[in-house]
């Protein structure tokens, strides 16, 4: 696989810091050859850049680059506890997005994180996926996203 920081900057990406978690938790667990990404909420510089329920505050849009924003916040927790360049695949997305009621496109919402890992990763980057529709997420957040990704 080509090297996946000479990719983002080709993307114009830059891996943020990683979060502390909010609760009592670590970003991520690695057994085997798996590493288990806790739920990756869309901080940027440590605050959500938006919170309300996509299809009401939040548009369906900007709820897509916020879960583009969930993976790579998962891609820092990934590079730091075992380097991206061990990751052979991107095997399972699980995507949650506060809708508002009457509010059915998660999977549209969530597309913005399965694309990045697509644009990253090619094929590896191809992945098992579930969209999940909810009333609240942790800090009135609109979407978060959780990873696991085989690794040498």
């Amino acid at each position: 696989m080509a090297d996946i920081h000479a990719r983002l900057a080709e993307l114009g990406l830059t891996l943020p810091a990683v979060s502390p978690p909010v609760a009592s938790y670590v970003p991520a667990v690695r057994t085997g050859n798996y590493v288990y990404v806790s739920g990756q909420l869309p901080f940027v510089d440590g605050a959500l850049p938006a919170t309300g329920k996509v299809g009401a505050e939040v548009s369906p849009e900007h709820a897509k680059e916020l879960a583009a924003r969930c993976a790579l916040n998962a891609l820092a927790v990934i590079d730091d506890l075992v380097g991206l360049g061990a990751v052979v695949k991107i095997v399972k997305v699980t995507g949650f997005v506060a809708s508002a009621p009457g509010f059915t496109g998660q999977p549209g919402v969530i597309n913005g994180a399965s694309e990045l890992f697509g644009e990253l990763f090619g094929e590896a980057g191809r992945h098992a996926r579930s969209a999940v529709g909810t009333a609240e997420l942790p800090l009135g957040t609109p979407v978060e996203v959780e990873v696991i990704a085989e690794v040498t």
